[in-house]
């Protein structure tokens, strides 16, 4: 039964990274709507798909009682908020040509919430992680010398991605009912707004031609069905596996990137690279050994 359920949990996670992979290519096709209003139309049709599949589960009584609890509540108003902005910062840097930048944000998340588990959670970390941490940090450096600022939408993604798993693990609340609330947190705000664009006449779901309209609709589906895969794969594998998992997104984003949108790639930029893969293959060293430690002492006990 254990190897069943860890095959079934690494099926989901693998799919999962795939598909947010992917990413780039899907909300590039939808260049040609305003980034806001694409991610009020993820998070509307999020909420209708969502609604219709605990509906389906019969599991409206499992989000009434996440929902009845205050502090969780207002945890899933914070992770709301900041997955939002996640989505918003990702839509604009594939809008302009940025997906390099999305791509450098996501292989940054590990290290991001390892800084978080010190800062917030008094984790202690080990050497190698420190010297994961530097070598990350030089490559960030690096970047900030070649384009004279901070690589803002890398950071942006890599902060609000990292305080949303920490805030999502602190919350306690399992996956479906806590997107569910997240989701509709958001979604009176999002309807509105869509609403308030189209009595403007600037609205584009209608009038920007079928296809336009159909990736609109379906983003509700390829933005929810990751975060429940992701959900089941983190309850059945172990971190050090989902550790690994997770760097196929930016991999994905990398190369996406490079090969298909010829995004300028310089010697520099793979020196400052070079330095954050280190610092991950570092950190992944790291936790890889504390796992096999993990399981030699429990099989010893």
């Amino acid at each position: 039964m254990s190897d069943v359920r860890e095959k079934a949990g690494l099926v989901a996670g693998i799919s999962a990274y795939l598909v947010w992979g992917f990413f780039p290519i899907y909300f590039k096709a939808l260049g040609s709507v305003p980034p806001v209003q694409v991610v009020c139309h993820r998070i509307v049709w999020s909420a209708l798909f969502l609604a219709a599949l605990i509906t389906l589960r019969r599991g409206w009584g499992e989000v009434a009682a996440a929902a009845s609890a205050k502090e969780t509540v207002l945890l899933l108003v914070a992770t709301a908020l900041l997955i939002a902005t996640n989505w918003l910062v990702f839509i604009i840097a594939v809008g302009h040509a940025q997906v390099l930048q999305s791509s450098l944000g996501y292989f940054m998340t590990p290290l991001v919430s390892v800084l978080l588990g010190v800062a917030l959670l008094k984790e202690r970390l080990r050497r190698l992680q420190v010297t994961a941490l530097v070598l990350a940090l030089i490559g960030v450096a690096m970047i900030t010398a070649q384009q004279s600022g901070l690589p803002w939408a890398a950071l942006t993604l890599a902060i609000t991605f990292g305080t949303y798993g920490l805030l999502r693990k602190v919350a306690g609340v399992e996956a479906l009912a806590g997107l569910a609330i997240e989701t509709f947190i958001l979604a009176p705000a999002a309807a509105g707004y869509l609403v308030y664009v189209e009595l403007h006449g600037a609205g584009s779901f209608g009038h920007a031609g079928g296809g336009i309209d159909a990736l609109l609709i379906f983003s509700g589906v390829v933005t929810s069905l990751p975060l429940l895969l992701f959900a089941a794969a983190a309850r059945r594998l172990r971190l050090a596996t989902i550790g690994f998992l997770q760097y196929l997104t930016p991999t994905l984003h990398f190369l996406i990137a490079v090969a298909l949108y010829r995004e300028p790639f310089t010697a520099a930029n793979l020196a400052s690279f070079g330095f954050i893969w280190l610092g991950l293959g570092l950190y992944s060293l790291n936790a890889l050994k504390a796992a096999r430690s993990s399981k030699f002492r429990g099989q010893r006990t």
